[in-house]
């Protein structure tokens, strides 16, 4: 028998925009439990952001958020002795989590001088529809596409 679900986390919002969802990325964003400097980091990304494109900094990321979320992703499932790789639908909470963790990612793996120009250009990319975050989305739809014969064997 599985334990109890743990209890949903909901998060405070943010001081300045009042968003619960730029705490809950600023919380990914985290290193060593240092919020405070996560929070610098992602409003000097968003101002840089602003600078750079004329537009409103926190629409753009959360456009940039939405093209990188995946809507299917493939799960391992074993049956008869075989693996296969099974798509199934992404949850909407799951959706968000993704996405935001591989923004983050993919911005630590750039190579621009500072964390918050990097978290800027990775932001700015993905609005666009390019970037490794979106590349790494493409990525998930294309193989759970491929392994789509595979779909009946969902649970």
């Amino acid at each position: 028998m599985r334990k109890s679900k743990p209890k949903k986390r909901y998060y405070l919002p943010d001081p300045i925009y009042k968003d619960a969802l730029v705490t809950q990325f600023v919380n990914n964003l985290m290193l060593d439990g240092k919020k405070s400097i996560s929070y610098s980091i992602f409003y000097d990304a968003l101002k840089i952001v602003e600078e750079k494109t004329k537009e409103k900094g926190l629409e753009l990321w959360k456009k940039a958020l939405s093209n990188v979320m995946p809507s299917v992703e493939v799960k391992s499932r074993r049956v008869g002795g075989a693996n296969f790789q099974v798509p199934i639908e992404v949850r909407p909470l799951r959706k968000i989590t993704l996405g935001q963790k591989w923004l983050i990612k993919y911005a630590r793996l750039r190579n621009e001088k500072s964390m918050k120009e990097r978290l800027a250009n990775e932001i700015i990319a993905a609005s666009k529809g390019e970037g490794n975050a979106v590349k790494k989305k493409d990525d998930t739809h294309r193989m759970a596409e491929a392994n789509k014969a595979f779909s009946h064997f969902r649970f």
